[in-house]
């Protein structure tokens, strides 16, 4: 399955050869991937399981848009960190749990992020979830990035071996 995903984001990258490095566009055709499917989940999970009404728990009422987000995320975090692990950031020498624990902390981080930008455009602004959800992700896409190249999946220079 990973040499398929390969070939064929390869084979796209040709045209954009000279405008960006591999990884970028790697890291494109992945996130955007992984980042359609979390805003179709999203729709589906808050249209059509939540049907637009806020999740009540025994001790805790979650709005519909946070509810959705959520339920989106348990999906899209798994296959985004198989995707940047085996595909994109696949040079990491960094130990998988490593790179797991990061990035959960990477993806808390884009979580909060998307919480925020959620609540500010939904309940203050009073933009459409989905369209919120669209925002939102601009804005979260870039911090990702560079947290997963500089932080998650970064190359640890490798120690000389003294004999």
């Amino acid at each position: 399955m990973k040499n398929l995903i390969l070939q064929v984001i390869d084979f796209f990258y040709r045209p954009f050869a000279r405008l960006m490095p591999l990884q970028t566009f790697r890291y494109l055709a992945c996130g955007g991937g992984n980042t359609l499917l979390d805003i179709v989940l999203y729709y589906i999970m808050y249209n059509f399981v939540l049907h637009q009404q806020d999740l009540h728990l025994p001790s805790l009422t979650i709005s519909s848009p946070i509810a959705a987000l959520f339920m989106a995320m348990s999906i899209t975090f798994p296959t985004g960190f198989l995707l940047s692990k085996y595909i994109v950031f696949s040079e990491s020498n960094l130990r998988g749990r490593i790179q797991l624990f990061r990035y959960f902390v990477q993806v808390a981080a884009c979580l909060l992020l998307n919480y925020l930008f959620m609540k500010l455009f939904v309940e203050y602004l009073h933009i459409y979830p989905t369209i919120s959800k669209i925002l939102t992700t601009f804005f979260v896409v870039c911090f990702s990035y560079l947290t997963q190249k500089k932080f998650t999946f970064k190359v640890k220079p490798e120690k000389l071996k003294v004999f």
